[in-house]
């Protein structure tokens, strides 16, 4: 590794040991960075100052060469008044807007570590996520202060933006000159991204400078293959490592502009694709079908490129918007453990039902529990490797996601005969709901911290509009009221409220095992097969469910 330029060098102190990491490849020519290499400030700095970088539904658009200037004065206000070195970990939490691309930029020009997490998560999973990546410092938007208030984090220094107060963080004194970026190492940790995992506890995903480029050098670049007078938007927040590369680092990389749209529901999606002239549009399966209802009343010919990802896409729903639009929509998988997206295809390689083909300085095999690669047409599990891999922050799942030098998704996937790649389904417990990850174990912790609660087990059931959502299978204790409305509010009051089950189902007992294990095979089966209705002629279980038909949104309260 390259000598740090990180005073606080707690991120680099808690990476996995080397004999834990993934086999990094670096195959293409683009990829062999320099070994100093601040990405922030290779964003910005090879763009024409005079060219629109972000615009807003309502706003003023900016242009690169006042983002330069607004990422420089909040880094001036990092290092000078807030105390921020190189290394720090600094939480970044708000709705999409300019302001919060902003800051993360001048994080990462000032050599900090940018931890950006949903404006929806609540104060315990706030909490949760400052403990592991021990976190001082947090720059957060005046209306999404409350609950990170709330959470009382011990010794977390709290400066809010966009609001009236003095020292607030775009009001605070600082020189109007350029901030030279500190030269961090091209392996410096950049951002930590976090993820639920099976078990529910969060993990945080450490990803280098050099990555950051590395995503927008390949998929970007090669398959999605952006232009400067490109207009992107998309609906996954910057949150999400989707919306990163989709609305900061993609566009950024080559020039182009992004508009950055607080809510993003498909209706919205439309009308912002047709005022604006948006020509790269990101956003998850759920969302393109529930488009397809409103296409008629909006002008989409702006569009060129359509990606989708975060869930698997349909082939009736490729076919569908194909059929409409004339628009070929670029699937692919990502992960966050992989910053972006590694297996993709576009235009005429596109085959509907597949997910794809490696993207250049990707690889991607099937494989089976042993490590040992399946024949084309078997199942097994999607291994990966390329420029960028998984280092989880001090968590012992590192050994369980990588294996003899791959990236083991948690995917089941086929290889096809021609080299395409096709999902199958997950390999693990993970529930994937409009393009959302929902860790069950998660969603049953704050279950279970409902004084009425003795049992929770929470499944994901398909679902033609979504995917998957969440079913929640509950004990109550003896003489508590079994109605669903107050566990669904008590759940949005613990967690972001799309992880909320739709669906509450009361149990007397949890199907298990002679040895006390939970079967959860059998809460997967249809709802006249549950534990207790076999052969019985009434059901055992009383059902609540708040599952409608037709999606509507794929960014409102009830998926967020």
């Amino acid at each position: 590794m390259n000598v740090s330029a990180h005073v606080d060098t707690f991120a680099r102190d808690h990476l996995p040991p080397p004999e834990e990491w993934p086999e990094l490849r670096f195959d293409l020519p683009e990829l062999r960075y320099p070994d100093r290499l601040n990405c922030a400030a290779e964003l910005l700095d090879h763009a024409d100052p005079g060219r629109p970088a972000f615009h807003t539904p309502d706003g003023p658009s900016w242009t690169y060469g006042e983002l330069r200037a607004r990422v420089d004065r909040i880094a001036h206000v990092l290092t000078g008044d807030l105390g921020i070195v190189p290394g720090n970990r600094v939480l970044l939490r708000g709705p999409t807007t300019p302001w919060l691309a902003a800051c993360w930029l001048a994080v990462l020009k000032a050599g900090g570590v940018a931890v950006t997490v949903l404006a929806q998560q609540r104060p315990h999973e706030l909490e949760v996520v400052c403990d592991i990546a021990l976190i001082g410092h947090a720059l957060c938007d005046i209306r999404a202060v409350d609950d990170l208030a709330k959470a009382e984090i011990p010794g977390l220094q709290i400066t809010t933006y966009g609001g009236d107060a003095p020292d607030d963080l775009l009001h605070r004194p600082a020189p109007d000159t350029p901030y030279p970026a500190v030269a961090t190492a091209a392996d410096d940790v950049a951002l930590i991204a976090f993820t639920s995992g099976t078990t529910g506890r969060p993990k945080g995903c450490m990803h280098f400078h050099r990555d950051v480029l590395a995503i927008a050098d390949t998929f970007a670049k090669h398959v999605l293959r952006p232009r400067a007078d490109d207009v992107f938007a998309g609906s996954p927040p910057l949150g999400f490592t989707f919306g990163l590369g989709g609305l900061v680092v993609f566009p950024m990389r080559v020039g182009a502009s992004a508009l950055l749209l607080e809510q993003a529901h498909p209706q919205q999606l439309l009308t912002a694709v047709a005022e604006h002239r948006v020509s790269v549009l990101f956003t998850a399966p759920t969302a393109y079908r529930a488009m397809l209802d409103e296409l008629d009343a909006h002008d989409t010919s702006s569009l060129r490129r359509c990606v989708s990802a975060g869930e698997n896409l349909p082939a009736a729903t490729w076919r569908a918007w194909y059929e409409r639009t004339g628009l070929r929509v670029i699937n692919g998988i990502g992960a966050t453990e992989l910053l972006h997206i590694f297996v993709s295809a576009a235009d005429e390689h596109i085959r509907p039902g597949t997910t794809g083909v490696p993207v250049p300085g990707w690889h991607a095999r099937v494989q089976d529990e042993n490590g040992q690669p399946v024949p084309d047409g078997q199942p097994g599990l999607l291994a990966v490797r390329g420029p960028v891999g998984c280092r989880y922050l001090s968590d012992p799942r590192q050994r369980v996601y990588v294996r003899d030098g791959w990236n083991i998704t948690g995917d089941t996937y086929v290889r096809e005969s021609d080299g395409y790649f096709r999902y199958v389904a997950r390999a693990d417990d993970m529930i994937i709901s409009a393009g959302y990850n929902i860790a069950g174990p998660e969603v049953e912790d704050a279950l279970l911290r409902h004084p009425d609660v003795v049992e929770a087990a929470v499944v994901g059931r398909s679902d033609e509009a979504r995917g998957q959502v969440v079913v929640a299978y509950v004990v109550l204790r003896e003489g508590a009221e079994r109605d669903a409305e107050p566990l669904r509010a008590f759940v949005k009051s613990e967690l972001a409220p799309y992880k909320c089950p739709r669906e509450i189902v009361f149990l007397d007992a949890l199907p298990r095992t002679a040895t006390g294990k939970l079967q959860r095979f059998r809460l997967r089966t249809d709802r006249d097969t549950r534990p207790g209705t076999e052969g019985t002629g009434e059901p055992a279980v009383e059902v609540s469910s708040n599952v409608t038909p037709k999606v509507t949104s794929t960014d409102a309260d009830d998926l967020r």
